[in-house]
């Protein structure tokens, strides 16, 4: 019997703790598993192999309990306790909770009270809009488990005939988790003796929200060697058979790669065309074509004399064609073709243009450091200051973070700011507040005034129609003690869609009060995302590339944001926490 796999034992242990659920486990007992199915899932080498080892337990969240059932999944085929959960349910019941917006208590719900125990039945009873009685769901709800039963169906009749396209493969990976595995594979490979030149194409280099593969373009003096330690890599899960024309792998979190290797004077010409977008080579193809020239992996051929042209840079192949240099994530045929040849490209903003910081979370909400470790660790990412950002206290958080509370940390922050204690870092008192489904906000003006930044988000009732929405976010726009508006579009990429609003409303009213939108840079929002971000700064908008981190190791990804506000078109004097803090103030709507 194969090993299983990394995928296939992250989804055993996903089981595990939905079967748990079901059956009312404590909460601790759920997480447990949640979170080690979520370690296992990202783990670049095999977690069966390092179990087998006695090392499985060096992943977080891994325990010898855990790394037991791990065993037991590799030798007998099944997890123990998994097998005598499964037999306590009807088998359908767990396909329903893994529906969108259920899971498994509310599962457990419907099957408790109207006897649902599989996808045709929920569909059926939401059909008879029997769900809407019970408690807690209404019609909104009913109307999302029917359409994501009917689609769970569908996708099911597509798989039974083959037709899902996938051979197997995961569906698109967050940006953040590929490069993570993508740029480990090509240090290892840049390390290998014989290879010259590696790097990552495709659209992990446009830096797009999510992907579904990698590429790789290298040059090497021994290009079948380079193939063959590709191949042998601990990242890799398995590979096909390597040639000197390079190799395609499977790394163990499920990402396919195509590693292709080439001549070092082609190498230009296979890194712009495998950067992509499709959109964009299909449009200088076709700019190509009527200068009398055609562009492809292989070079630059020009009509008129018969040569074709290899390129070891790609700043060549654009020079041949009477461009500018595009950078990667501007090709996507919105325009940089025109603007690159009329030499009107942007300056776009770089991560070491950013000066601060303006949200993120300590011990006294949900982060996990203290404010002088977060101050430290902003410093140490190269901030100036840092907008400590706790959650309100209708997030969940209670007296943690009540009125009185709110005002000891403005004290405590304002004590610590620009002390050796926190290397001098400028410190600003701030809080995340909610905007509560009628517009309002969850501490009153009184409190907010006292503060040196206030993010206003939307962190529940996501199921509101566009116009109430939109309504009530505009409504926390126009109080002028609002300073920006986090992750406005509340989307998870890859997990949770955006809720329904009427953006240019919520732009009209930003310009309209002052008021700055955020790029939320946590890979998994990038929120506002790029054509948000640059219709709003085409208006007038401020906009605020901020890492929401809760650790202190969350500020290493602005690099998101920043990617994010690249593909917007957006440089340095777009972005508003590239200026120091006595600009930025200036520009804060009560100071308007």
């Amino acid at each position: 019997m194969a090993e299983p796999t990394n995928s296939e034992i992250a989804a055993a242990l996903d089981e595990l703790g939905d079967l748990h659920e079901l059956d009312g486990a404590i909460v601790h007992r759920i997480v447990a598993y949640r979170n080690a199915a979520k370690a296992v899932r990202e783990a670049p080498v095999s977690v069966t192999g390092m179990a087998r080892q006695g090392r499985a337990t060096e992943l977080a969240g891994i325990g010898a309990t855990i790394q037991e059932k791990v065993l037991a999944l590799a030798d007998e085929g099944a997890i123990p306790a998994a097998v005598r959960l499964r037999a306590k349910f009807p088998a359908g019941l767990l396909e329903i909770t893994r529906l969108p917006g259920l899971g498994p208590k509310r599962a457990r719900r419907l099957y408790e009270e109207l006897s649902i125990d599989s996808l045709a039945a929920l569909q059926t009873a939401a059909a008879a809009q029997r769900i809407r009685a019970l408690k807690g769901f209404g019609p909104r709800a009913e109307e999302s488990l029917l359409a994501a039963a009917n689609a769970a169906i569908a996708a099911r009749c597509v798989a039974a005939d083959g037709q899902d396209g996938r051979d197997g493969g995961p569906g698109r990976m967050v940006l953040g988790r590929a490069l993570a595995i993508g740029e480990q594979l090509v240090a290892a490979l840049l390390a290998h003796p014989a290879s010259e030149r590696v790097q990552l194409a495709g659209s992990a280099r446009r830096m797009t929200d999510s992907v579904k593969d990698l590429d790789v373009i290298a040059t090497a003096h021994e290009p079948l060697a380079l193939a063959r330690a590709a191949a042998e890599l601990d990242l890799v899960e398995s590979a096909q058979t390597p040639g000197e024309a390079g190799v395609r792998l499977r790394t163990h979190t499920g990402l396919r790669v195509d590693m292709r290797i080439v001549a070092p004077d082609q190498f230009g010409n296979l890194m712009q065309h495998f950067t992509g977008s499709k959109e964009h080579n299909v449009a200088l193809r076709e700019a190509s074509v009527r200068k009398g020239l055609h562009v492809s992996e292989y070079g630059v051929k020009d009509d008129a004399t018969g040569e074709t042209y290899r390129c070891a840079r790609e700043e060549e192949v654009y020079a041949l064609l009477g461009l500018d240099y595009i950078e990667p994530e501007l090709r996507e045929n919105r325009g940089e073709l025109t603007a690159a040849a009329a030499h009107a490209l942007p300056s776009l903003v770089s991560t070491s243009d950013l000066r601060g910081d303006l949200h993120c979370h300590t011990t006294t909400s949900d982060g996990t450091a203290s404010i002088q470790e977060m101050a430290i660790a902003a410093r140490e990412a190269g901030y100036e200051y840092l907008a400590i950002t706790d959650h309100s206290a209708s997030f969940g958080f209670g007296d943690e973070v009540s009125s009185d509370e709110l005002r000891a940390q403005i004290d405590r922050i304002h004590a610590l700011s620009g002390t050796d204690a926190v290397a001098g870092m400028r410190l600003l008192a701030g809080s995340e507040v909610n905007i509560l489904p009628d517009g309002s906000l969850d501490y009153a003006d009184e409190i907010l005034a006292e503060l040196d930044w206030v993010v206003a988000s939307v962190h529940s009732s996501f199921q509101m129609p566009a116009e109430a929405m939109t309504a009530r976010i505009t409504a926390a726009i126009a109080n002028p003690l609002v300073d920006v508006i986090g992750h406005l579009s509340g989307r998870k990429i890859e997990r949770r869609p955006p809720y329904a609003l009427h953006f240019p409303a919520i732009v009209e009213a930003a310009v309209a009060h002052g008021t700055m939108l955020e790029i939320n840079a946590s890979p998994d929002r990038r929120d506002l995302n790029e054509l948000h971000a640059r219709a709003a700064a085409a208006a007038g908008v401020g906009i605020v590339i901020n890492c929401d981190a809760h650790r202190t190791g969350g500020f290493e990804v602005a690099r998101y944001g920043v990617a994010t506000a690249r593909r917007a078109w957006l440089g340095p004097d777009a972005i508003l926490n590239t200026r120091p803090w006595v600009q930025l103030r200036a520009r804060r709507p009560r100071h308007r």
